[in-house]
């Protein structure tokens, strides 16, 4: 169920609209202007925002900018108002939903904004069904479900199709990439903080369990957390409390937690880098995505899915795959599992000449189907160097930073700005990934951004 944010009078044309979103399955609440509402997001957080452009959208825009609240923000106006539109679209705001508002219209933005969460994991394979019938078994209890599997086979997706199937559907999936931030903001991001318990903290917020009360928390990521952090967490889990930073006393919440990894966690615990004891508590059961590779009767059907949707978003009529076209990802090794499908098909219905997609448009990553051992990036490189772009006696005289910083651009240029793709495939930590790219920002060298994408159906 999408969380929809009205800031704005609702008594009319914009009342409609939240009539509209209510209709379609929204839950909604409304605050009468951009500040009342910021405080609403700090508090209760939202899936989409929709502010009337009578208020100051990009003052709202770049306070969420600064807060870190992921939230994206829809101008609402009539026709009429089209300059303060395109203003509004240039400070941040996602798009412009015209008033009065068209039913179709709203539902597509929801459906947007909720990332498909109505919509079952896509999958013809009998390894894929298997997965989801053990999901479905687990969904109605509260237990504590470690989902596992390679980057890019859709730990997000399944973890979300689990909240949509159990008790707490009526309650907020919410979800925290553990490696998407640096420790220091990790743990007000978890658990919350008051106004003024460290520098940069302007107004009280609660964390991602305060958000998720009532429904579930996926931690995706779960071993990049740093061991100091494992140990609050497992408080938190344990005791279902949370001490914010700043706070005098803890905060009862009602969550159940879901946890998502690419890694060997009981690796990573014989290693000394993830607690034992929230391992067990993590893993309470377990449901294992199988790779790409090993279901593909599921890739002839997602790479539909994936085609359709991309032409309905850039305006084009259906292509259809070939029958060359089809023999080509399903001789594909698929690396970077749904992800990497989601991202050629994205690329093969732009490059597509007319209603078919022809073997020419598909365009697959050269890499083969494990990611490197190497653990350094130095040692990456010399594996992945291609014997027709240059060969290892091609590096004498060049500086080992010269040649990571090379590879490390390169590949992220590959994956199209997505880190995490990146850094399995250069063998290291996002974290590490993160460190050198705001290195080499610092030097001046251009760091590919992230590519803008969909949701794909079945990706996290």
């Amino acid at each position: 169920m999408a969380r929809v944010l009205i800031i704005g009078a609702v008594d009319a044309e914009l009342g409609q609209a939240a009539r509209m979103a209510q209709a379609s399955g929204a839950r909604i609440t409304q605050a009468d202007g951009v500040s009342s509402g910021l405080e609403r997001l700090r508090s209760e957080g939202a899936d989409l925002v929709l502010c009337e452009l009578s208020h100051d959208v990009a003052w709202l825009v770049e306070r969420l900018a600064q807060e870190r609240i992921a939230c994206p923000v829809i101008a609402c106006g009539r026709d009429a108002d089209a300059e303060a539109a395109v203003r509004a679209i240039r400070a941040g705001a996602r798009d412009f939903l015209p008033l009065p508002p068209d039913a179709d219209l709203i539902a597509a933005m929801l459906e947007a904004a909720a990332g498909d969460r109505r919509e079952a994991p896509i999958h013809r394979d009998p390894a894929m069904a298997a997965v989801l019938g053990r999901a479905e078994q687990l969904a109605r209890s509260d237990a504590g479900i470690l989902i596992t599997g390679e980057s890019g086979t859709g730990k997000e997706v399944l973890a979300r199709h689990v909240h949509t199937l159990s008790r707490r559907a009526r309650g907020p999936f919410v979800a925290l990439n553990c490696a998407a931030l640096p420790e220091s903001l990790l743990e007000s991001e978890l658990f919350g903080h008051e106004k003024g318990a460290f520098s940069g903290a302007v107004a009280a917020r609660k964390g991602k369990f305060e958000q998720a009360d009532g429904g579930t928390l996926l931690l995706d990521e779960v071993g990049e957390m740093d061991p100091r952090l494992q140990a609050k967490l497992l408080r938190a889990i344990q005791e279902r409390e949370v001490d914010k930073l700043g706070g005098t006393k803890p905060v009862r919440v009602d969550v159940r937690i879901l946890a998502a990894t690419n890694r060997d966690l009981m690796a990573e615990v014989r290693g000394g880098r993830f607690r034992e004891d929230l391992f067990y508590r993590l893993n309470v059961v377990s449901l294992r995505i199988p790779a790409l590779r090993d279901r593909p009767a599921d890739i002839e059907a997602l790479a539909e899915h994936f085609a359709a949707r991309f032409a309905e978003a850039n305006g084009l009529s259906r292509r259809e795959l070939s029958a060359e076209a089809r023999s080509l990802l399903l001789a594909h090794r698929w690396p970077g599992n749904v992800r990497e499908l989601e991202n050629a098909m994205h690329r093969a219905v732009l490059l597509a000449q007319g209603p078919v997609i022809r073997a020419e448009a598909v365009e697959l990553t050269p890499f083969g189907f494990e990611p490197p051992p190497a653990p350094t990036v130095v040692a990456a490189a010399q594996s992945a160097a291609a014997p027709e772009t240059r060969s290892v006696s091609g590096l004498v005289g060049l500086r080992v930073d010269q040649v990571e910083r090379d590879l490390i651009l390169e590949t992220l240029t590959h994956c199209l700005g997505n880190r995490t793709r990146a850094a399995e495939i250069l063998g290291i930590s996002i974290r590490t990934l993160r460190n050198k790219l705001h290195e080499y920002r610092a030097q001046g060298a251009e760091v590919p951004g992230q590519a803008a994408s969909f949701q794909p159906a079945l990706a996290g």
